[in-house]
C-alpha cells in the first residue's frame, strides 16, 4: 500500500535494519503494529495527524520491509528499536502509538525510558504472560503455517478471527481484505519467531508497568477475541494513572477497524496532556 505524505526511511538496529515510513513536521508520534501486520496497519492514522505531526510508521523486524528475523527476541530489544529509530531520526521524545505487540512493546519502551516519551496509547495490548490455551493454540497456528509455506489454505479463518470481531466482518470488508493481504505476505521463519516471541515467551510485564511515569491511554476492543477486555484493563490497572477505554464494535485491530473513533481519542488525549 502506498502511503500519501511518508517517505521510507532505514535504521539499523538490535533486530537488524527497519524500514521506517516517515512524514510531516511537528511532534514526533511513533507507531508500531500487531503481529503479522506492517506500518500500513496506521493508514487512517497517517492521513489524520500528518498535517500537524511527524508520523513514524515501523515496519516491525520480520515485517513488511524489515530485515527477515534469525530468531527469537525480546521486548527490551523491541524497545531498543524505537530508541534506535528516533535516534536516527534526530527525536527527542516522542509519543508512542502501538497495537498489540506494539502496545507491549509501547509499554516496554515508557518503562525504560521515561525521558524519551511523551503520551502512550496502549492498544488491544497485555502486560499478562500467555495462559496454557493461547500458547497451544498459536503453537498450532505457527507449526501449520510452517507446513503449508505461510498464512494461507485453513489458516485465513483463524486468523481473522482472532484479529477482527463479528461488526468488522460482516460490516467492512475492506478491513478483511486488508488484513488477509498482510498476514499472507509474511514471512513464515520470521512470523514464526515473532509469534514464539511475542505469545508463549511473552513476558509478565506488570511489575515492569508500575514504573510507567507517562501519560497513558489503554484501549481495548469490546469484541476482542485475543485480548478480552479484562485483560487489558488489568494491563491498564497496572499502569499509574493510566485511562482506560473500551471501544464497541472493535476487536483486536482497532485502529484499522474503527480509525475515526481511535484518532479522537489520540486527540483527546493529547490535549489533556500537551
Amino acid at each position: 500500500m502506498v502511503l500519501a505524505g511518508v517517505e521510507d526511511r532505514y535504521v539499523e538496529t538490535v533486530l537488524g535494519r527497519i524500514r521506517l515510513r516517515v512524514g510531516g513536521e511537528g511532534p514526533a508520534m511513533l507507531f508500531w503494529p500487531s503481529l503479522l501486520m506492517d506500518g500500513t496497519l496506521w493508514s487512517g492514522q497517517v492521513a489524520h495527524f500528518i498535517d500537524r505531526f511527524q508520523v513514524i510508521l515501523v515496519d516491525p523486524p520480520g515485517h513488511g520491509g524489515s530485515s527477515a528475523l534469525t530468531g527469537p527476541f525480546t521486548f527490551e530489544q523491541c524497545a531498543e528499536v524505537i530508541r534506535a529509530s528516533v535516534d536516527e531520526l534526530g527525536v527527542g521524545q516522542v509519543h508512542v502509538i502501538g497495537n498489540s505487540w506494539g502496545g507491549m512493546i509501547g509499554g516496554t519502551f515508557a518503562a525504560l525510558h521515561p525521558d524519551r516519551t511523551g503520551i502512550a496509547v496502549l492498544m488491544n495490548a497485555t502486560a499478562s504472560p500467555a495462559g496454557p490455551r493461547q500458547r497451544f493454540e498459536y503453537g498450532v497456528l505457527t507449526r501449520t503455517a510452517r507446513a503449508l509455506g505461510g498464512i494461507k489454505g485453513p489458516l485465513v479463518g483463524p486468523v481473522i478471527n482472532a484479529f477482527l470481531g463479528p461488526t468488522a466482518q460482516r460490516e467492512k470488508p475492506d478491513v478483511v481484505a486488508a488484513v488477509n493481504d498482510l498476514a499472507r505476505r509474511v514471512d513464515i521463519t520470521s512470523g514464526r519467531h515473532a509469534v514464539t516471541s511475542v505469545v508463549p515467551r511473552r513476558p509478565d510485564q506488570r511489575e515492569l508497568f508500575g514504573r510507567i511515569r507517562t501519560p497513558v491511554l489503554v484501549v481495548a476492543g469490546a469484541e476482542d477475541a485475543t485480548f478480552p477486555v479484562a485483560e487489558t484493563e488489568e494491563m491498564a490497572d497496572s499502569i499509574p494513572g493510566a485511562r482506560f477505554v473500551v471501544l464497541e464494535q472493535s476487536a483486536h485491530l482497532a485502529a484499522l477497524e474503527s480509525p475515526t473513533e481511535v484518532n479522537a481519542l489520540i486527540d483527546d488525549f493529547l490535549a489533556d496532556h500537551p
